[in-house]
């Protein structure tokens, strides 16, 4: 069973950068497309980036396209999320998820889920 642990969370001022990590439990983190996502108080969880298992594919959402990156150290078994030009609507728990499938990520519908960490953007 991946176990994943997101941490990096936070309050950050508008404007500010927050770097996030997901930690996953194997050494084989390099078979496992990894997507982040994130639910904000009251809607539904969204899907904000995604990074194939080799790191050659990867996805942003429309709203944070241009200030986050997503990257992946496969050696250490974790995940990154940088997070910049942070904006009040970026609050929200962060949730790192795995897959073996890349396509999963893009439909939400990945196996392996985080218990999440809350970021708090201040305006």
């Amino acid at each position: 069973q991946l176990q994943l642990v997101e941490s990096g969370g936070g309050l950050v001022q508008s404007g500010g950068s927050l770097r996030l990590s997901c930690a996953v439990s194997e050494s084989t983190l390099g078979y496992y497309a990894v997507g982040w996502f994130r639910q904000a108080p009251g809607k539904e969880r969204e899907r904000v980036s995604c990074i194939s298992k080799d790191g050659d594919l990867t996805y942003y959402a429309d709203d944070v396209e241009g200030r986050f990156t997503v990257s992946r150290h496969n050696a250490v078994n974790t995940v990154y999320l940088q997070m910049n030009s942070l904006k009040p609507e970026d609050t929200a728990v962060y949730y790192c998820a795995a897959d073996r499938l890349f396509r999963l990520c893009m439909s939400g519908a990945m196996d392996y889920w985080g218990k999440g960490t809350l970021v708090t953007v201040s305006s």
